[in-house]
């Protein structure tokens, strides 16, 4: 998308310009017609424009594993309609091929390194300038979206956190990102075995399996949703995930928050107590400000929104799980629960009186 751009010059003061204007980098860069990551990517080197960039190098699973002496940070993991920021320490650091794991008391992340094409160490400004620049480490896919990004905090150990972008510097710089390939059309209804999908759900004993029956019977998650209507699933409001959320926090509901990128899955586990739904610039914000955990879900961007049941040996697992107009995920709620252990009651009736959408979703 960049290719537009005589150098990396010209992009620097194009994104300049737009980040001038108040846009959040993600914005900028797209709105110059550029991905995210080959904005920041053309921030490295010596240039007058901010911010300043590093490129970094792997193994990532790796550099992770260096970030637990640094104290608290922030990991934010992001898709097209959702942040979800959550502060705690980078430990229990796991990975088995492309497939990773972070297992801490605050840091929970399943992470598909298979994406994580790009990395950088981005140092920006203070908005005062009496205060410390603010570094964060940027992770990208092949495309320029980010995957995974983690700040620094008050409490991070500074010197620690220059050690590892020092240890993980590449020796060049230069990325190349691609223009995005659209997904594949969902195949039509009529050609998805509607009977074996509905016995292959019912015959579940982990909610892991869920991505194995998705892959055998070629459907597509929502499809799927859809064609097991009634048995399994029910359509809710567009206004369930406020009145989760507000639910939640009013009856003390421990819960579990997932928001995913193509190459992270970011997870809350526990209570939400500030719930602050936001107008602000004519886009609808639900979020939850809360001191150690941060979601910002685009409630505009809603299109549709399903209570799930999955059969697991520890009973049925319920979930809601939010998609927005092109059809992506957005965000999947659970109760609190570990493996072993049945579902809380108080979800489940948290989840039974959230509002039906009576009508079936095209």
């Amino acid at each position: 998308m960049s290719a537009v751009f005589v150098n990396a010059e010209a992009l620097r003061a194009a994104f300049a310009a737009a980040r001038a204007s108040g846009k959040r980098a993600k914005e900028a860069a797209e709105s110059i017609g550029s991905s995210e990551g080959a904005a920041v990517a053309a921030h490295c080197g010596d240039h007058a424009y901010p911010p300043k960039a590093i490129a970094l190098a792997g193994p990532w699973i790796d550099l992770l594993k260096a970030l637990e002496p640094c104290g608290p940070l922030m990991g934010l993991t992001r898709n097209a309609s959702t942040v979800h920021e959550k502060t705690g320490v980078y430990s229990k650091l796991s990975a088995m091929g492309q497939m990773g794991l972070a297992l801490g008391e605050d840091i929970d992340l399943r992470i598909f390194f298979s994406q994580w094409h790009a990395g950088f160490a981005v140092t920006e400004l203070a908005a005062n300038p009496q205060n410390r620049p603010n570094v964060s480490l940027q992770f990208f896919d092949a495309h320029g979206l980010a995957v995974h990004k983690i700040f620094q905090r008050d409490a991070t150990d500074r010197a620690a956190f220059d050690a590892v972008v020092q240890r993980f510097t590449a020796a060049a710089s230069h990325t190349v990102f691609t223009p995005a390939v659209p997904a594949p059309a969902a195949q039509p209804d009529a050609d998805i075995d509607v009977a074996g999908l509905t016995d292959a759900w019912a015959a579940l004993q982990d909610t892991h399996e869920f991505f194995g029956l998705l892959k055998k019977f070629d459907a597509e998650r929502q499809q799927s949703l859809r064609l097991v209507q009634g048995r399994f699933t029910q359509s809710l409001s567009t206004m369930a995930p406020r009145e989760l959320l507000q639910s939640a926090s009013f009856d003390g509901v421990p819960i579990m928050v997932f928001v995913g990128s193509r190459g992270c899955i970011q997870i809350h586990t526990g209570p939400v107590k500030r719930i602050e739904p936001m107008d602000i610039r004519g886009v609808q914000w639900l979020n939850v400000i809360d001191p150690t955990f941060n979601l910002h879900l685009r409630e505009d961007s809603i299109a549709h929104v399903w209570r799930v049941e999955k059969p697991t040996a520890d009973g049925v697992v319920t979930s809601v799980e939010v998609f927005d107009h092109a059809g992506e995920l957005m965000a999947m709620f659970f109760g609190a629960r570990k493996p072993g252990q049945p579902e809380l009651q108080s979800w489940r009736d948290l989840v039974a009186g959230l509002p039906a959408l009576h009508a079936v979703p095209a």
